[in-house]
């Protein structure tokens, strides 16, 4: 286990330094940079060429890189080209808040998603089954902009029950985000809870067919347990990776839901970085979100084959 767990570990750094040097590259190739964004129409001739000298963008591409990487792995993400601040202080408040949407959709999502990914599994092809899996169909399909566009008319609009954007600003406690961060949450709850249940239904309906459980069916185990103790931990299994994929996605790839509510989160620091030209910034959040969708799916693997022995047994096998 701890062979397979270095050799993934070493993995997922190698990904990580893979990924660093694309996302570097992409922002290299846009056109301008940040002195363009800074100077805008007096970007020409000796200030340009003033403005790239002092923030080292007349250094070659290579040594940058080298400079940008090294300072991440030392927690220096650089400094923001719009406002002359430390990034790392800047996305750290981001990065928070963000953390409080994603971990409170966790929290009410995932349980929701397995019982109700359990519950059309066992009652395939009955009304609860057909009905639950056409609403999560919907969700699914539903651009988050419209539900969230929805929710906003409905339950704050019309019914005033909620607040319809988040007014806190990014450095806010979190008690401050309270309650306008419940439609955020109910919008990434619905899509996240959708995707999982979808997948743990059609485990649950592979497990329930199989030779095993059929042959405990025709010994006379009871249904129960059946369900509890043979079936289901089999069937939770292909959640792991979903909900990795999932937590991942809510870290950085929620970009429409907060700017919809106006959620001080990362994503839409990232807009906004994006609009303000702050290359150096966008650089920095897209290697945050490329280093959680690696680690979460690094920990989703070694929870996999730590509930699963056959898994570790092929994983030590393999060359």
């Amino acid at each position: 286990m701890l062979r397979i767990f270095i050799h993934r570990l070493l993995l997922g750094i190698a990904t990580v330094a893979i990924v660093s040097g694309i996302i570097f590259a992409a922002v290299e190739a846009l056109p301008g940079d940040a002195c363009t964004a800074i100077l805008q129409r007096d970007a020409s001739g000796e200030r340009l060429a003033n403005c790239r000298r002092e923030l080292g963008l007349d250094r070659p591409a290579v040594t940058r890189y080298v400079e940008w990487a090294s300072g991440a792995v030392r927690g220096d993400l650089g400094i923001s080209a719009h406002n002359n601040k430390p990034i790392a202080s800047l996305v750290g408040d981001r990065l928070k808040n963000t953390l409080l949407l994603a971990g409170c959709s966790l929290a009410l999502g995932i349980p929701l998603a397995l019982f109700l990914g359990v519950l059309t599994g066992l009652r395939r092809d009955r009304f609860s089954d057909l009905a639950l899996s056409t609403i999560a169909i919907f969700a699914m399909t539903i651009p988050e902009f419209v539900t969230a566009t929805v929710l906003i008319f409905v339950f704050s609009i019309w019914l005033s029950w909620v607040p319809g954007i988040v007014t806190a600003s990014a450095s806010s406690p979190l008690s401050a985000f309270f309650p306008g961060i419940v439609l955020p949450v109910i919008v990434l709850t619905m899509v996240m809870t959708a995707h999982i249940m979808r997948t743990v239904r059609s485990s649950v309906i592979d497990v329930m067919s199989s030779d095993y459980v059929q042959m405990a069916t025709l010994k006379g185990v009871p249904y129960r347990q059946i369900v509890f103790r043979h079936a289901l931990p089999n069937a939770l299994l292909p959640a792991i990776n979903v909900i990795a994929l999932t937590v991942g996605w809510l870290l950085g790839g929620v970009v429409v839901v907060e700017k919809v509510f106006n959620y001080p989160g990362l994503g839409h620091y990232m807009i906004d970085s994006i609009s303000d030209r702050d290359l150096p910034v966008v650089q920095a959040i897209a290697l945050i979100i490329a280093t959680a969708y690696v680690g979460v799916n690094l920990a989703a693997d070694l929870l996999a084959m730590a509930f699963n022995p056959r898994l570790r047994t092929l994983k030590a096998r393999s060359p």
